[in-house]
């Protein structure tokens, strides 16, 4: 359990990497690249938050807001790639990384929720 949360961790940070990365190289649209930099970081940052809850409440909050700044960070995609600021190749391969972050996030609250309900 703990190696997946290490891997889930690393994927975070990969992540965010290749997103400011790819940011840099962005002409235009700063408000756009901004919201992207920021919920595109804040996945790991309240994954790795989650790490130090004060509560399993808590715990499963910090994992829910990851959740949500990974669907936000979908659309700041989608957003730059209609504008032309980011090539089709790019975009899904991002959105791919994005969309296997937040299904292993899901299945992370599921089991949260879960455990302790048996």
């Amino acid at each position: 359990m703990e190696q997946n949360k290490n891997m889930l961790r690393e994927e975070t940070i990969s992540f965010a990497i290749e997103i400011s990365d790819i940011c840099d190289n962005i002409k235009g649209c700063s408000v756009y690249i901004n919201q992207l930099l920021r919920c595109s970081s804040s996945i790991g940052a309240n994954l790795h938050e989650a790490k130090y809850a004060q509560s399993k409440a808590d715990f499963i909050n910090k994992l829910e807001i990851a959740l949500k700044e990974s669907f936000e960070t979908e659309y700041w995609l989608e957003l730059l790639f209609r504008k032309s600021k980011i090539d089709e190749i790019t975009y899904k391969s991002l959105t791919n990384k994005c969309g296997t972050i937040r299904r292993k996030l899901i299945a992370s609250v599921t089991t949260a929720k879960n455990n302790g309900k048996e």
